[in-house]
């Protein structure tokens, strides 16, 4: 058993070398060679909330602090201004418990829940969007200057993507600058980490950025809107309701970001266009990521 009792640095970006995270595996490509390759890990994480099993999650293992507590507060099952009197993460068992001084019972809440386009079988409770609909989002701008610094900056960070592909990353930025980057085989266990680090650390969301590797769903609608943040980026594309979510709540959305190209769906009010395109370079082709064949 761990305890986690006091979270790592402020600033926190995916361990490529953490040989818990991919594993080395022997194949044969297309010629029939013999090549090694490395893949991400996948492993159960259960999570309680005080005596309560909530949900198991599939996930690479990392920060399984952060992505306890950004879960519960992205399903609406913890409320930011509770108190969280411990984390307790055992290895052995693969089960993490948040405790917090009041009693929660959300037996109910468990049996309503949809299915969302998510992939490692990502949830949302029936109440969220109801959640989302009380939100006022801060006002803020986006430089465009920052989305390109921002997006060159995090193609050319080290990635498990780059390292062994099948997997997804978030990024929380300020301005054009990175603050805490994770990554994982869901991009909503991505997100929740990102929250749950904001969370442990008090950040304050009125005046950054989320941006993510994967679509731009109702689902990663939802969790921007629960964060508090008012501008979600990503490099890949849309979804219907996601845009309609978007502009429903005044969220600033910006997809097919790569090289000098994005698109804004919603909120392009907030868009202060103060970069000359020409000095933005093009995305180089050894730091392309997923979605440069279409918007998955």
């Amino acid at each position: 058993m761990m305890k986690i009792e006091k979270a790592p640095v402020p600033l926190i970006v995916p361990d490529t070398a953490d040989p818990r995270l991919t594993q080395a595996v022997i194949g044969v490509d297309q010629t029939g060679a013999k090549v090694e390759t490395r893949v991400p890990m996948e492993r159960p994480l259960t999570l309680y909330l005080n005596a309560q099993e909530i949900v198991t999650m599939m996930t690479i293992g990392d920060y399984p602090e952060y992505l306890a507590l950004g879960y519960l507060l992205n399903q609406n099952m913890l409320k930011y201004n509770d108190v969280v009197t411990e984390v307790e993460y055992h290895d052995d068992l693969q089960v993490v418990v948040v405790r917090t001084e009041h009693h929660t019972n959300f037996e109910a809440k468990l049996k309503k829940r949809t299915q969302t386009s998510g992939c490692a079988q990502g949830t949302a409770f029936g109440d969220l969007l109801e959640a989302v609909e009380s939100v006022t989002l801060p006002k803020a701008e986006l430089r465009t200057s920052w989305l390109y610094q921002m997006t060159q900056t995090i193609n050319t960070m080290p990635s498990l993507y780059l390292e062994a592909g099948a997997i997804h990353g978030c990024v929380l930025c300020k301005e054009g600058t990175p603050l805490c980057y994770t990554e994982d085989v869901g991009r909503h266990n991505a997100v929740d980490k990102i929250a749950g680090w904001m969370y442990r650390h008090n950040v304050d969301a009125g005046d950054k950025i989320l941006y993510t590797t994967g679509r731009l769903t109702s689902e990663m609608v939802i969790k921007t809107v629960r964060m508090g943040i008012p501008i979600l980026v990503s490099r890949s594309g849309f979804t219907a309701w996601g845009v309609d979510l978007a502009r429903q709540v005044g969220l600033t959305l910006v997809g097919r970001t790569r090289g000098k190209r994005f698109l804004a769906l919603a909120g392009e009010e907030r868009i202060v266009y103060d970069q000359n395109l020409d000095y933005v370079e093009e995305e180089s082709a050894k730091h392309k990521r997923k979605g440069e064949g279409g918007d998955d």
